[in-house]
């Protein structure tokens, strides 16, 4: 059964909108495509998950419509009424939810959100100490090729090569001798709690702000299934889709001091308006992970995986850090014969969608996966065992994986008629 399906949350239908099938068969078409893609196979990317039906419909209400730059009660359009209540219930819930004096949540992505805190706290020319790329940081973290990397000077930090987890000692060093203005806490390939105290602490005694960019772990943390980074931080970056299964977006957590300095890095500085459909299936997402039913299936994410961990091992992967204490995990494919693209063209072909990584201390990719969605689907420690089963067969090149992909798929629908 799937978790999407509660009392609460009505099944959506299953057939693309009549009134697009009519307007425009094309799209009409490519949404139906996509919704049988989704349900047919294993959808194992980290970063992506299932929505409740009440999230997309928030998605497609009548906000979409509204121009609302500002903020409530201070916006440059007229009509906001309902604009300022949705924002600032969306606020309210976050603040609630994750234990924070303040919440943005105009953000439109995870990016927005990290270039915002940078905004809010640092000067182009600040050097910034933020984990490497090689060793699982986002394109934010320092890519040449993002504005992070032009703007600002940024000292890598990484992994113990012998254990792959992150080298504090590394972190405390390189800290004393740059003296970074900011060090960011996050990854998008490590598959282990921080240690945000350590972190905190570092930052101290450097006279560094803290930025925790949490896009991955931050639906772990409202359901209880991850430590916080909010009582460490000066400002969390974080998404709003991932484990948290809200819409795609971004979201700002910080101090009370630290307010106003991120709401003009938001808005005016890197955003217009804001996107208020969005910011309604937002507040739908916060009020579903306030429940009991949301602490349950984050508890089963970090369960699934490391059932599927272990038995993915057991296939022959080298899973990096040993295994995981989230929703990800990380893996190289090469005891089977494959560096990670060639394993993700098996793996897709089979039906089982994933991404590609890099390895810490190594010239080849691996691969990164996730539970959130099979387990939003409703799947358990039975069904990661066959999906294990699965990946090695695909990767081995064992006839008939895609049929048996498609028939557990087809077990768990993401969205069941009711």
């Amino acid at each position: 059964m799937s978790l999407l399906s509660t009392p609460a949350a009505p099944a959506a239908s299953a057939a693309p909108d009549d009134v697009l099938r009519r307007q425009d068969p094309v799209v009409a078409d490519l949404l139906a495509g996509e919704r049988q893609r989704q349900a047919s196979g294993l959808q194992l990317i980290a970063a992506e998950n299932f929505t409740s039906p009440a999230v997309l419909a928030a998605l497609g209400s009548p906000l979409a419509n509204k121009y609302a730059e500002g903020y409530p009660g201070a916006r440059h359009h007229g009509g906001c009424e309902y604009a300022d209540l949705a924002e600032r219930l969306a606020v309210e819930r976050a603040t609630t939810l994750f234990g924070a004096d303040h919440a943005n949540v105009q953000p439109h992505s995870g990016s927005a959100a990290v270039l915002a805190a940078y905004a809010a706290l640092l000067r182009p020319g600040d050097t910034v100490l933020a984990m490497g790329l090689p060793a699982g940081g986002h394109l934010t973290h320092g890519s040449p090729a993002n504005f992070s990397g032009r703007w600002f000077e940024f000292v890598p930090y990484g992994v113990d090569p012998e254990t792959g987890l992150i080298d504090y000692e590394q972190l405390a060093a390189l800290a004393a001798r740059h003296r970074p203005k900011a060090i960011v806490c996050g990854s998008i390939s490590y598959p282990r709690h921080p240690d945000y105290a350590a972190f905190r602490a570092v930052a101290d005694e450097t006279g560094a702000h803290l930025i925790a960019d949490a896009a991955h772990p931050i639906g772990l943390v409202a359901g209880g299934a991850a430590p916080s980074p909010v009582p460490y931080a000066d400002i969390v970056c974080a998404t709003t889709h991932k484990v948290l299964r809200g819409p795609r977006g971004g979201m700002l957590l910080c101090r009370g001091e630290l307010a106003e300095r991120v709401d003009r890095a938001v808005f005016p500085f890197t955003q217009s308006g804001a996107q208020m459909h969005t910011i309604a299936a937002k507040a739908v997402a916060f009020g579903e992970a306030a429940g009991p039913a949301f602490t349950a299936y984050a508890h089963q994410v970090v369960t699934n995986a490391r059932v599927l961990a272990e038995a993915l091992t057991g296939e022959g992967l080298l899973l990096t850090t040993g295994g995981t204490d989230t929703h990800l995990l990380t893996a190289d494919p090469a005891p089977l014969g494959a560096d990670g693209p060639v394993a993700r063209g098996r793996l897709a072909a089979a039906g089982i969608v994933l991404d590609t990584c890099a390895l810490p201390h190594e010239r080849r990719r691996g691969l990164r996966l996730g539970t959130a969605a099979v387990t939003t689907q409703g799947m358990g420690p039975t069904e990661m065992n066959r999906i294990a089963e699965l990946f090695g067969a695909a990767l081995r090149g064992e006839p008939g994986v895609r049929t048996a992909v498609a028939e557990l798929a087809g077990r768990f629908p993401p969205y069941p008629a009711e």
